[in-house]
Order: C-alpha cells, then structure tokens, then sequence
C-alpha cells in the first residue's frame, strides 16, 4: 500500500498543479513564465508541484473563502439572508393586495 502512495502521490499532486499552472491567468503567476513553470512540473513532479504551489502562484487571501467576511468577489446570499430578495417579496404582497380588494 505504502508503494501505491508513493506512486499516487506525486501523480497526483504533479497532475492538480499542471492543470493549476495552466489554467492560472498570466499576471498571477510570478517569477517565471507560464510555459517554464509547466515543463518544470511535468519534468520533476514533487519538486514542480511543490514549488508552483508555494511560489508560483500569487495567491489572493480571502477572495475565494465563502466562510471569510471581506473578500472581493461577490458571493451568493441565501433567499432568507438577502435583504433585496425579502423587499421584493413585500412590494409583491402590497401589489397583489392593492389589484385584490375582496381578500380572496
């Protein structure tokens, strides 16, 4: 089992940063051009992968974590959570009780 990991582990990991360092867009990536970066973990893939996952890549702190307050992408809100969803709701219940007078 100990020789699979051993195996896997580096596949793996050599695998998720090629696809990383490929997909990253050009003004993240620092200290080397992207193609460099991409050779350098395909050909030595523990010692590739380690380095664009520390080095390579300018990482933004806070922006992608939904459990973090004050990042820069908007995230999604839950309907009950959302402030614009709950008014929209009160102006369609006050719209359909001004067209309905009966109370049906």
């Amino acid at each position: 089992m100990l020789r699979v990991l051993m195996f896997l582990v580096p596949l793996a990991m050599s695998v998720y940063a090629f696809i990383d360092c490929i997909s990253t867009k050009d003004e993240d990536i620092r200290h080397m051009p992207k193609p460099l970066w991409a050779i350098l973990v395909l050909l030595f893939p523990l010692v590739g992968s380690l380095s664009w996952l520390i080095a390579g890549k300018k990482r933004h702190p806070g922006a992608g974590s939904p459990w973090q307050p004050g990042g820069s992408r908007r995230r999604w809100v839950a309907p009950d959570d959302n402030p614009e969803f709950l008014k929209s709701l009160d102006e369609e219940r006050k719209k359909d009780r001004d067209e309905d007078p009966k109370g049906d």
